[in-house]
């Protein structure tokens, strides 16, 4: 095989119309064996980076269906280690499940739903990424709780989930290197929206990690990967349907990212309002979202027989404080003390602090993407992966999108990483609050499950 020949099929060929005009066309679908060439290729370094850039550039335009995404997920998945977690498990009958959430802000979902479904029976291998741009990172915020480690070997990894329910870990340099290095160049080629790579991206990471079922939070929004539902649909559709093809479970949400989630943005501050959640007083719209994503969980995992069973199990591991003290529980198995996390909550906030009140009378609404923005500029994310975070930064909300306030009115307390950043942040979330004379019609936080 040649790499020209494989990137020239996916391209197709110019031909000239009735009008005269030069016209693309012709793309035709790669093999499994030509896909596996390509992934071979770069992983190794016997296909350039150029070549692999024109690929790469040729998928956007045409895109992929889903038995070509799938091949391309199976060969960046096995371009490095696989970990099965039924290999020496006596017990077969489990099914491991995991969540995967395409990012927002104040989305800090997986640390109180993995807690939940595990005090429900659930085995969930977690396997999270870090903060990058205006999305926060479930690793960071577990990294703000001292002596918390999410590297953990592949062994122990194994270990913990299936002694303790879930364990909470970063992607390692063994587990699909592919993808590494097509994500770098997908980042300087202009090639990160396509469908199709993101997909086979997160699959080839998601499978690695040992899950037989999945089940996704594909957010839309003005804070999300996604702007439209439309375009969150048909990246769902890609999640689920190339999921599938692979022989997983696989179901996705359609959820709301327009405004944060929740009352706390920052990384220490997720971790307390986590807590709070599995306290039983956690905000709504995060209890809504975690609900429904356990919902999925547990029916995959063949652990109820319908949506009202399981939502009955999961609110029971909140009301009985199973779901909590399975939480402290993964935090000391994991290097963390719970004790001292415990007695931090509500006192443990950056010195640098600001605060922003209402400019005028009516109906607010916050953007979660500049909302988002400004927490990078506190410290709460980075730009680049190479940046360090905060992890007492953040934003403490006292009001939310669709409450009433009257001038002079406290909309939330700001916290940075020094006194420079405030007064640059604080400018940027009052261009994320917007306000209105009319009560606004309430969103739906779940669009569409698929």
């Amino acid at each position: 095989m040649r790499a020209t020949d494989i990137i020239i099929k996916k391209r197709g060929i110019f031909v000239t119309n009735e009008k005269g005009q030069r016209v693309l066309q012709g793309s035709q679908p790669n093999t499994k064996e030509e896909i596996q060439f390509m992934i071979d290729g770069c992983t190794n370094g016997s296909i350039p980076d150029y070549q692999m850039s024109a690929w790469l550039m040729a998928i956007f335009f045409n895109g992929m269906t889903f038995e070509e995404t799938g091949y391309l997920t199976s060969s960046m998945l096995y371009s490095g280690q696989v970990i099965d977690f039924h290999k020496n498990n006596e017990n077969k009958d489990i099914i491991y499940v995991d969540k995967h959430s395409t990012g927002g802000v104040g989305d800090k979902l997986s640390l109180p739903l993995a807690a939940i479904v595990a005090a429900c029976g659930l085995h969930d291998p977690m396997m999270s990424g870090r903060a990058l741009g205006h999305t926060g990172g479930t690793l960071d915020k577990l990294e703000s709780i001292k002596g918390f480690t999410t590297q953990l070997s592949k062994e122990k990894f194994i270990e913990v989930v299936n002694k303790y329910g879930y364990a909470m870990i970063g992607q390692t340099k063994d587990i699909a290197p592919a993808d590494k290095i097509l994500y770098a160049l997908r980042d300087v080629t202009g090639t990160v929206e396509s469908v199709p790579l993101i997909t086979a991206s997160i699959l080839s990471k998601k499978i690695a990690e040992g899950s037989d079922g999945l089940v996704f939070d594909v957010k839309y929004g003005s804070g999300a990967f996604m702007k439209s539902k439309a375009d969150a649909e048909t990246l769902a559709n890609f999640l689920v349907n190339t999921s599938k093809a692979m022989g997983k479970e696989a179901s996705a949400l359609i959820t709301n990212m327009n405004t944060p989630l929740g009352k706390k943005i920052g990384n220490f501050l997720e971790i307390e309002e986590s807590i709070e959640c599995l306290q039983g007083k956690g905000p709504q719209d995060v209890m809504e979202v975690t609900y429904a994503l356990a919902v999925q969980m547990l029916m995959m995992a063949k652990l109820a027989k319908n949506k009202e069973e399981a939502l009955a199990k999961c609110k029971e591991a909140v009301a009985s404080g199973k779901a909590l003290e399975k939480f402290l529980e993964n935090v000391q198995v994991q290097g963390g003390n719970k004790e001292e996390l415990m007695s931090q909550l509500g006192k443990r906030r950056s010195p640098y602090k600001s605060q922003l009140f209402a400019q005028k009378d009516g109906y607010i609404f916050i953007d979660a993407y500049k909302t988002g923005i400004a927490g990078v500029t506190l410290g709460v994310g980075r730009n680049k992966t190479s940046d360090s975070v905060c992890p007492d930064a953040g934003m403490v909300l006292n009001a939310v999108s669709g409450d009433y306030l009257h001038k002079g009115d406290l909309i939330m307390d700001i916290y940075g990483k020094d006194q420079e950043c405030l007064e640059g942040a604080l400018n940027q979330l009052s261009q994320a609050v917007t306000y209105s004379d009319k009560e606004p019609e309430k969103d739906l936080l779940i669009f569409k499950a698929i």
